[in-house]
């Protein structure tokens, strides 16, 4: 029997590198700081790490805006630093995944640089998507840019290149032959320094179509793809089918030729996952058809109501669309550009919700501090670094509130993370979240996710599709309970304020919280919790 590749079913925990640990009191984590903390990331049993991008970068866009994608930026280290982080994590059993930019480079990349210098129609413009004004002096289109304000900005000569995200991001142009080979270089790079995957930011947005054209509702296209949980989805996604930006048949060509250079490195096993926000669900299957990628991230829980009919939809819809290519779902609650799960959903209900998709099949996706169970951290505007910020004048308060550094140890501000100023100021409140008191109380978050990522792998891992047992297509207390068997293990989710008894029968594994009780033969489910019973 074929072993299965190492992430069908991985857990794999996100970190943000400035945000991490800082080792040398700069204030700003570092290459080092994720290294000397390794055995942590270990000890809570998950497969492998993704380093969001520590590549040479003027951070205007937290390291989204890459000037050198084949180098360390100082803040972080360098290659050597690199090559430490990658031995150390192989050593412990960790598989490395980096985050690879091919949307956009920095403004400060050399390639933008000599296109600013060169003339209109020349190679180095060719790169990126130049074009001339309209007649009457405005730009090529009315597209809106993601963080706010126009897509377009205007040099000196008067031609106009295309920013999807902010102006210090220019797109580049993966019609032009020399684009796709240059990162072919940086993949076959970090591949041979050791790296086991990449996530691929922005995946879907490689391709362009109509750029000459006006989008019919620009600001309502621009509202819609901020990813804001409070936008209705039926809004969101009805413009997004619209999109000429996103998520074009021309991806899938790259996507090929990725596949193939990732093959040829045999037992390696080399995998990719894509950030790919597309509508309708149906089109992220795409991305992992057998000839393209491994998987593509399901970012439905990111903005799902913490309500039986919503999560068992998102669930369901998902695994059966992954079956249709054969693939398996990804399964993320949090990550670096949405709101912590804790705060929007609540923090006993992000912990329930943890549990029940540490059970599901796929790979599990868990961003550093998640763990600890943190919220969001609460900025003054005077704080926030957030391109998206500045852009809207301060309408999208943007990011940075996910992106808050990790607390350690201590009873003050910043808690162990640094010796010095922290890039963004750590709340003296987090102390309760700290790793250190966390290790010491067996009713943490921490604890709760070091139990459950012992269990998914002795119970989980390789025990096929799941059978619904109780959920709004099964049994009568749809409404308060969502329930499946896998394998030898029952999961039930109590999402109501009260406690539910229910008829399962089996050892009880773990408890996302409060206690199971039994009452008149059946078991009682503490409010706005999870429960793993093992038959």
């Amino acid at each position: 029997m074929n072993k299965a590749p190492w992430w069908k079913e991985a857990t794999i925990y996100q970190i943000y590198p400035r945000s991490f640990f800082d080792s040398n009191g700069d204030g700003e984590g570092d290459l080092p700081g994720i290294t000397s903390h390794l055995d942590y990331v270990k000890q809570l049993g998950v497969d492998a790490i993704w380093l969001s991008p520590f590549y040479t970068s003027p951070n205007k866009d937290g390291g989204y805006d890459v000037a050198d994608p084949r180098d360390v930026d100082p803040r972080f280290g360098n290659l050597d630093d690199a090559k430490q982080l990658i031995s150390v994590a192989h050593s412990l059993g960790l598989r490395v995944i980096a985050d690879i930019v091919p949307n956009h480079f920095s403004d400060q990349h050399h390639w933008f640089q000599e296109a600013l210098k060169a003339e209109k129609g020349s190679p180095e413009r060719a790169r990126f998507h130049f074009y001339d004004a309209n007649p009457d002096g405005t730009p090529p289109n009315n597209w809106i840019s993601l963080f706010g304000g126009p897509s377009w900005t205007q040099v000196e000569d008067g031609q106009f290149y295309l920013h999807l995200f902010d102006s210090s991001q220019p797109d580049l142009n993966w019609e032009n032959p020399e684009v796709n080979d240059d990162f072919e270089k940086t993949l076959r790079f970090w591949i041979d320094l050791g790296v086991d995957g990449f996530r691929i930011d922005v995946a879907h947005g490689l391709v362009k179509e109509d750029v000459l054209k006006n989008h019919p509702d620009p600001q309502g296209l621009s509202n819609a793809l901020r990813l804001d949980v409070d936008m209705e989805p039926e809004i969101r996604n009805a413009l997004l089918q619209t999109v000429p930006y996103f998520d074009r048949q021309g991806v899938h060509e790259i996507y090929r030729k990725w596949r193939k250079l990732f093959d040829s490195y045999g037992d390696r096993e080399i995998m990719a996952v894509a950030e790919a926000w597309v509508h309708p669900p149906v089109n992220a299957t795409r991305y992992v058809r057998a000839d393209e990628l491994h998987q593509v991230f399901n970012f439905d829980l990111l903005t799902a109501e913490f309500q039986s009919d919503v999560l068992f939809d998102v669930i369901d819809r998902s695994i059966k669309l992954n079956e249709t290519v054969n693939a398996l779902p990804t399964w993320a609650l949090s990550n670096h550009d949405s709101p912590r799960v804790a705060s929007r959903i609540g923090a006993e209900e992000a912990r329930a919700l943890a549990l029940f998709v540490f059970g599901l099949p796929g790979s599990a996706y868990i961003f550093a501090g998640q763990e600890l169970g943190l919220p969001d951290g609460v900025l003054a505007d005077s704080d926030r670094q957030d391109p998206s910020f500045f852009r809207t004048k301060g309408e999208i308060k943007g990011r940075d509130g996910a992106r808050v550094p990790l607390p350690w140890n201590g009873d003050t501000a910043p808690f162990g993370f640094t010796t010095g100023k922290p890039w963004l100021p750590i709340a003296q409140s987090w102390k309760e979240f700290s790793v250190e008191n966390e290790k010491l109380d067996p009713k943490s978050s921490l604890h709760l996710y070091r139990t459950a990522l012992v269990l998914r792998k002795q119970h989980m891992q390789g025990a096929g599709n799941i059978q619904w047992l109780e959920s709004p297509m099964h049994g009568v207390q749809s409404k308060s309970l969502l329930a499946y068997r896998r394998g030898s293990v029952t999961v039930v989710m109590n999402l109501s304020v009260e406690p539910q008894a229910c008829e399962v029968e089996g050892k009880l594994l773990v408890a996302s919280s409060g206690v199971v009780d039994a009452h008149n033969g059946k078991k009682v489910i503490p409010a706005r919790s999870c429960t793993w019973f093992l038959a």
